[in-house]
């Protein structure tokens, strides 16, 4: 393990790759907003950010070498939003429900990069100062 590998950062990493495939779903519900017939779909955030660390979790056990299972490749499970307004061309896409959800991904992403920050700034700060008296 190196000493970027801590649980932290695989949490974090976790974290932003699910973070980023909800993101890419609400650009799409947004592209198909004049889509007729299109339904709108999400996902659960917790429930694959849970799936996502337990997966992660599972190939380590299982041998999976260092970096070789990456989260590019993460496919959320995601399921057709129910209980939305339809318009009378059968498309339920909401511009005030995905622009509320999009933000929300920006301001999670925006945490999820600060504290990655603060992880890389912990690790500069040991290895600068490594060696050092007061």
């Amino acid at each position: 393990m190196s000493m970027t590998e801590t649980s932290m950062m695989k949490a974090l990493s976790h974290f932003l790759d699910v973070d980023v495939a909800r993101h890419k779903l609400i650009t799409v519900n947004l592209a198909n907003i004049d889509t007729p017939g299109y339904r709108t779909r999400d996902m659960d955030f917790r429930a694959e950010l849970r799936r996502a660390s337990t997966e992660a979790a599972g190939a380590e056990l299982a041998g999976t070498e260092p970096g070789s299972l990456h989260y590019a490749s993460f496919t959320p499970v995601v399921r057709t939003v129910r209980g939305l307004i339809e318009r009378p061309d059968g498309n339920n896409v909401s511009v005030e429900r995905e622009s509320l959800l999009l933000a929300e991904t920006q301001l999670r992403f925006n945490l999820g990069v600060q504290l990655l920050k603060g992880q890389f700034h912990t690790i500069s700060l040991a290895i600068n100062s490594g060696g050092t008296t007061s």
